[in-house]
């Protein structure tokens, strides 16, 4: 089940075939992409990486040794180690008895963050920044402020692509009293909103396409009291949040990990 929040509430719930049909969020996206601007914090790789010793030392290798003539050959001491702790995997492995049984991931409850970290819609574009930085996330739900019809609510997402935005900035030689107001200014004015959420029981692959459709680094995750006790969903939905209450945050991170840690996500179910 999917559903869209924007400042007054929620103005859509239902399947995702229609999540991007909605009006009032292809306003926003559309508006975003005429911008160039996206909410995916990922920075771009550098093409050329100098491989200094310190690369070496990190990456668990070494570099090649060189002749006296100049001839490249090829250093031995990194198989060494790969094999040396394979052997050692391999012997835990033994001793820790059978392998448990692989439970394939296939619902957002899976893979997602819990008690994520949260903006009001209140706080400052200074506070959400600093509180980004601090936690090392690069995007977070903002909930309505205490003044709004719908407090404590879902509202929009603020990303630190949404704070880097270069076209909200003073200029370079406006005054400090231009960035002291750009630095106080409430978040509600540099969200994203309406923002699309989903519930817990949601398949992944279904969010999958919604972050890659929308642009989107990651989607809140609301408790959804009507159609979120089908498919085994019914223990957490009991477990006391309210619907439309926030109940975690699945991102691509979420989803990368889901891929390569154990028990796998099942892709193909």
């Amino acid at each position: 089940m999917f559903s869209i929040y924007g400042e007054n509430g929620r103005i859509f719930r239902g399947a995702m075939e229609d999540l991007l049909r909605v009006e009032a969020l292809r306003g926003v996206m559309r508006a975003r992409r005429l911008a160039g601007q996206s909410l995916d914090p990922r920075s771009p790789v550098p093409s050329v990486i100098r491989r200094t010793p310190a690369h070496w030392a990190y990456e668990g290798s070494v570099p090649p040794a060189q002749t006296d003539d100049g001839v490249v050959q090829q250093a031995t001491e990194a198989p060494r180690r790969s094999l040396a702790a394979g052997a050692a995997l391999s012997a835990y492995a033994r001793a820790s008895g059978p392998a448990r049984e692989r439970q394939p991931l296939r619902r957002v409850v899976d893979v997602m963050t819990r008690k994520p970290i949260t903006v009001s819609a209140d706080a400052t574009v200074f506070d959400a920044w600093r509180l980004l930085g601090e936690r090392g996330v690069g995007q977070a739900p903002v909930l309505a402020g205490a003044r709004s019809a719908t407090p404590g609510r879902l509202a929009g997402l603020i990303s630190r692509a949404e704070l880097l935005d270069l076209r909200r900035f003073p200029r370079p030689d406006a005054p400090a009293d231009a960035w002291r107001e750009f630095m106080m200014q409430p978040v509600s004015d540099v969200m994203f909103s309406p923002v699309p959420a989903v519930s817990p029981d949601a398949d992944l692959r279904r969010v999958a396409r919604v972050l890659l459709d929308a642009d989107l680094p990651g989607l809140p995750v609301l408790e959804s009291v009507e159609g979120g006790e089908e498919d085994g969903a019914r223990g957490f939905a009991g477990s006391g949040p309210k619907d439309g209450e926030l109940v975690g945050f699945i991102s691509r991170s979420d989803l990368l990990r889901a891929v390569v840690n154990d028990p796998p996500l099942d892709l193909w179910g």
